[in-house]
C-alpha cells in the first residue's frame, strides 16, 4: 500500500518505536544470501538486542558463528536448520534457541523467519544453555494472572541459565493487560495476528498483524485487543540478570 501524502503509523521515540510493514526497507546482511532482511530493531536505535525479519529466496541461506545467541521462529513456510551434524526441519511455528558461539545454517525457499539476537550475559553458577528446538503448537497457553481470555506461552524455559525469554501472548477480543506495566525488562515484539491498541509511554497507537514494537526499559506499556478475532503477538525480553 502506498503512503498518501507521506502518512505513516510508524513512530520512533526515545523509549519506544512502532514500525509498520509499509515502511520496512531490506538491508544487505553479511550472514544472509538470497534473502530479504529487515533490521527491525537494533542497537542503533538504543536497543540492547537485534530483531530481524527474514524472507528467504529460492536459494536463500543464513548462518551464524558469532558470539551472540539467537532465537529463530518460522513465521511461514518451512526451514531446514543445520547445527553440527543435526538437521532440524521447522514448519511454521517451529523455533530454535541457538547458544552463543554455536555455528548453524538455515535455509528454506520462501520461508519467513523472525530472529532475536543478543550478547549472552553469563551468570556465576549457571551453565550456558544448550540448543533447544521446539514448536509453539506443542506449548500450552496458560491464563495470564488467572485471565482465561489472555493466554501466555513460554517458548524458553523459565530458569536462571537463560538471560532472554521469548513468549507468545493471545488475547481474545476485549481482553487487556491487567495493568499499565513499567519494568526494567526491554521488549521486542511482532504482531502475528489481529489488531488492538497499544499504550507506549504516554501515547496510544492502533496496531495490527505485521507491526513491530520496541519498548525500552521502564517504558509504560498496556494493550487491549480490538476487532472480532483474537490478537496474537510474540515478544522478547531480557531476564534473570
Amino acid at each position: 500500500m502506498l503512503s498518501i501524502f507521506g502518512s505513516t503509523r510508524s513512530v520512533v521515540a526515545h523509549n519506544y518505536a512502532l514500525l509498520t510493514p509499509q515502511g520496512f526497507v531490506s538491508s544487505a546482511h553479511a550472514s544472509w544470501s538470497d534473502a530479504q532482511v529487515v533490521v527491525a530493531i537494533s542497537p542503533r536505535m538504543g536497543a540492547q538486542f537485534t530483531q530481524l525479519l527474514v524472507t528467504l529466496g529460492a536459494h536463500g541461506r543464513g548462518s551464524g558463528t558469532g558470539a551472540q545467541q539467537a532465537f529463530v521462529l518460522v513465521l511461514e513456510g518451512q526451514a531446514d536448520l543445520i547445527v553440527g551434524e543435526e538437521l532440524h526441519r521447522l514448519a511454521a511455528g517451529g523455533y530454535a534457541y541457538l547458544p552463543p558461539d554455536q555455528p548453524f545454517e538455515i535455509s528454506g525457499a520462501g520461508a519467513q523467519l523472525l530472529l532475536f539476537q543478543k550478547p549472552f550475559v553469563p551468570l556465576a553458577g549457571q551453565a550456558v544453555p544448550e540448543l533447544l528446538v521446539g514448536s509453539d503448537h506443542d506449548v500450552a497457553g496458560t491464563p495470564f494472572l488467572g485471565d482465561d481470555a489472555a493466554l501466555l506461552k513460554l517458548l524458553l524455559p523459565d530458569v536462571l541459565a537463560f538471560d532472554m525469554a521469548v513468549n507468545i501472548f493471545t488475547f481474545q477480543p476485549g481482553a487487556t493487560l491487567p495493568i499499565v506495566e513499567t519494568h526494567v525488562m526491554e521488549h521486542g515484539l511482532l504482531m502475528l495476528q489481529g489488531q488492538g491498541i497499544y499504550r507506549l509511554g504516554a501515547d496510544w497507537h492502533p496496531v495490527q498483524a505485521g507491526d513491530v514494537i520496541w519498548m525500552a526499559p521502564f517504558c509504560p506499556q498496556w494493550f487491549v485487543a480490538t476487532g472480532k478475532t483474537a490478537a496474537r503477538y510474540v515478544y522478547y525480553k531480557d531476564v534473570n540478570r
